[in-house]
């Protein structure tokens, strides 16, 4: 048999090397096929740790969620969403040492991508945990003005309405205010969104556009009670009594038992008949009021000090102030005789200056005013606003 061993050889060398590539091809394809396989079966795996570290996140659960991605990221380490989302995880956990850790998987991220508005938004977040202003406001900035992959127009308001938030916390009115006027110049014809931009403005204490907003929802929804009773509100605290008064009188009638629109509606209706700068009214009812409340003045001046031990008897020397302002409301008691004299025409700002100082005095002294004290205060503090 040994002799016919070599007819079963093959003797040629391009037959000899087309076994081995077709050899090594199937070897190859195998090895490939089992790499896909293991890839795939990664991919799958990562896949369901990721979706398990969401739910944990949106649970709160942010040590489970964190284990979760990063077991996702040993299968799948090239995947910008499960980095993402292990950064969020960190900067959310409340633990301040995992900050950094966060902020140097998105620098990362950033860094492919600078226009990515997901990316920059959880960077702006960071930045706000820290109380960065500066890298804050760029950050949102970069999230408001970058690349979203859907809703962009409502992703941006979004991000600009964070950022006020977390400038109003800061106490940074001056940067809030200039982002409030970028919003309210974007907004949509949307109740929702006037209404949200309303109390935005309410917080940074410009009740003038907070007004404004308010009216605006009004005239797309005449029946929104939030914004009928954020409108008298933000009228009174912009000074303009009559219109606040108008506000208030129609959100009490819809609702007499709302105390905090009575309340502001008693002390509004106590501006408008006790203010003696309003104008339309005769010389007769500005003299009226002038001596109402230089007379309230006294009991204001009497009960402060009381309050505070002050004897008002006392030479006026005495290093409280209640006492320098008796003594100039005794001076000043007697020219009320003069308040019908066509010539004493100073005389009617004078008295009222000294009951504002008394009234700002007292307040300082002994605290807030009530009633009628109150809307004396109101007046000297919004006098140009309490003509209207």
């Amino acid at each position: 048999m040994s002799w016919r061993l070599p007819k079963l050889v093959p003797r040629s060398a391009p037959v000899i090397l087309l076994v081995l590539t077709l050899a090594a091809a199937t070897g190859f394809a195998a090895v490939g096929h089992l790499v896909a396989r293991y890839n795939a079966n990664q991919q799958s795996r990562g896949r369901k740790l990721y979706a398990q570290g969401i739910a944990a996140a949106e649970n709160g659960r942010y040590d489970d969620a964190i284990a979760a991605f990063r077991a996702a990221l040993t299968c799948d380490p090239t995947n910008s969403q499960y980095q993402l989302s292990l950064a969020r995880a960190l900067r959310d956990s409340g633990v301040p040492r995992r900050l950094e850790e966060a902020e140097s998987y998105l620098l990362a991220l950033w860094q492919r991508s600078p226009q990515d508005a997901a990316v920059n938004l959880a960077l702006a977040r960071v930045a706000a945990h820290r109380g960065s202003i500066e890298d804050a406001i760029r950050y949102y900035h970069n999230a408001m003005y970058g690349v979203w992959n859907s809703d962009p127009d409502a992703n941006r308001s979004k991000s600009r309405i964070e950022l006020i938030q977390f400038l109003l916390k800061k106490g940074a009115a001056a940067n809030a205010e200039s982002e409030l006027l970028a919003l309210s110049a974007s907004l949509p014809p949307d109740p929702t969104a006037h209404l949200q931009a309303a109390q935005l403005f309410v917080q940074a204490q410009d009740y003038l556009s907070a007004l404004a907003q308010y009216r605006e929802v009004l005239h797309l929804d005449p029946s929104n009670s939030a914004a009928l009773a954020g409108a008298g509100e933000a009228a009174y605290g912009s000074g303009n009594y009559t219109l606040a008064q108008h506000y208030l009188q129609a959100v009490v009638n819809a609702n007499p038992q709302d105390a905090h629109a009575r309340e502001l509606l008693a002390t509004t209706d106590l501006v408008l008949r006790n203010n003696p700068f309003r104008s339309h009214i005769s010389d007769a009812e500005r003299n009226r009021r002038i001596v109402g409340a230089f007379t309230q003045t006294e009991k204001r001046l009497t009960e402060c000090a009381r309050q505070t031990g002050v004897d008002l008897n006392a030479p006026a020397s005495s290093a409280s102030p209640l006492l320098a302002l008796q003594s100039r409301w005794m001076a000043t008691k007697p020219d009320l005789e003069h308040l019908r004299s066509a010539a004493e025409t100073d005389l009617p700002d004078a008295i009222m200056d000294l009951v504002f100082q008394i009234e700002q005095q007292t307040a300082a002294t002994c605290g807030p005013p009530q009633e009628l004290d109150l809307a004396l205060l109101l007046i000297s503090q919004k006098r140009e606003a309490g003509t209207q």
